[in-house]
């Protein structure tokens, strides 16, 4: 089965917490803090495997954890960092967050690796904070959490040369004459359900790689028939082969057939049509295609056809000697929009968030919250004496209870802060 769209949910390994510990060795008196810091969390990565050709492994497997990190250890021992989460795709293969859709991998290389999800960073054990005013700290950090989110995955066909054209117009047919792959034909519509891709080899030595893509139909571009799942193959092609059935056996026009499979490109975004086209006239041992591609040359005075009947293997080579010779002066096109922006991101000016908000729920009390808060703050450690000491050093050095007073907090009043309550207290 072909799959090249799945929606996954990653999640990145939480840092190991810290640990509080103590000397405690015969003849060694006051020996001090000694607990150590917690190892990192592990991150998910995307690996680019030469040897997949579909995202069918992930669709049974939605959710990817990677570790988390090792507790802090006795006598100052640092917590094992966890392994990473290697996901292995095929090459041509988009990352994207869903939330926000930024492009988080590109993977177009052998091997290539990027991090999608980064792991938390581990705690500091008690024996990092010992200082000249605190010789004795009772306290350690907890692990940060990994990053959490969903994200898109798409496999979009790494080909150098791509055939596009209605159904039935002998796509297939091409790729089966000129290269090994073995593509489904037949004289019905969307015979190619999915990207077939072969290597093809020019008589004179040179090679390329190419993909028969689905079918195009009018309205592609909005998603009708096979739609988008087309379009999105035929990004990274630096060359588009467009076959039209000269023959015109089902009805169709091929001069009309011409403009709506090049309207279709245009709509799509990623400049399909700056590529360079290779036109060929397929079918020419119909009836009436002599006729046709005479009708199509008028239309199209400028444009150099070429003709072919690819199911007996006739004026194939003229065709793959033009398609290598634009490969090697044609450029790879990103993924980027004309404002050289990620495919699928939408650039607004919207307020970065703060980092916390200050609100006065009711005269008295007033409520602290934003992702610094949660980042900075577990309540569930709030044990003991130095904890609180610790907290209160925290909300001063982010600079929380002088904002506290400019908003009109007095000695008294009382402070929520992630379903903790405090009574605020000037000095």
């Amino acid at each position: 089965m072909f799959v090249d769209q799945v929606k996954v949910h990653v999640k990145a390994g939480k840092g190991g917490d810290g640990l509080v510990s103590f000397k405690h060795e015969k003849y060694v008196a006051n020996g001090g803090p000694f607990g150590g810091d917690g190892g990192d969390g592990g991150s998910v990565i995307f690996e680019a495997d030469p040897g997949m050709v579909t995202l069918l492994d992930l669709r049974y497997h939605r959710i990817i954890r990677a570790q988390p990190g090792e507790k802090g250890k006795n006598k100052r021992m640092h917590g094992a960092n966890a392994g990473h989460q290697i996901v292995k795709v095929p090459l041509g293969t988009v990352v994207k967050r869903i939330d926000n859709g930024m492009v988080l991998a590109d993977l177009t290389e052998p091997h290539q690796r990027q991090v999608v999800a980064k792991g938390g960073r581990g705690g500091r054990g008690n024996a990092r904070f010992k200082s000249s005013r605190n010789v004795a700290p009772r306290y350690a950090e907890p692990g940060k959490e990994g990053e959490e989110f969903d994200v898109m995955v798409e496999l979009r066909t790494l080909a150098d040369v791509g055939l596009v054209g209605y159904p039935s117009v002998g796509k297939s047919t091409l790729l089966d004459a000129v290269s090994r792959a073995k593509p489904e034909i037949g004289d019905y519509p969307f015979t190619t359900l999915a990207p077939n891709v072969g290597v093809v080899q020019v008589p004179d030595g040179r090679s390329f790689v190419m993909a028969d893509l689905p079918g195009l139909i009018d309205g592609a571009s909005e998603g009708k028939g096979l739609g988008l799942q087309f379009l999105k193959h035929i990004e990274r092609c630096r060359v588009i082969i467009h076959v039209i059935d000269m023959g015109a056996q089902d009805g169709r026009d091929p001069v009309q057939d011409y403009a709506n499979i090049n309207s279709e490109l245009e709509k799509y975004h990623l400049r399909l049509l700056e590529r360079p086209q290779i036109v060929v006239a397929n079918k020419m041992d119909e009836e009436h295609a002599q006729e046709n591609l005479e009708r199509f040359k008028e239309a199209y005075p400028d444009l150099e056809v070429f003709e072919t009947t690819t199911i007996i293997h006739e004026g194939l080579a003229p065709v793959l000697y033009k398609a290598a010779d634009l490969l090697a002066t044609t450029p790879i096109f990103p993924i980027l929009d004309e404002k050289e922006e990620a495919e699928g991101v939408t650039y607004t000016f919207q307020e970065k968030e703060k980092p916390y908000t200050i609100e006065e729920v009711e005269p008295g009390r007033f409520s602290v919250y934003g992702p610094l808060i949660r980042k900075n703050f577990n309540i569930d450690k709030l044990n003991t004496d130095e904890d609180f000491y610790n907290f209160a050093n925290q909300m001063r050095f982010l600079g929380i209870d002088q904002h506290l007073r400019e908003a009109g907090c007095q000695d008294g009043d009382i402070v929520e802060l992630e379903g903790f309550e405090f009574e605020f207290i000037e000095n």
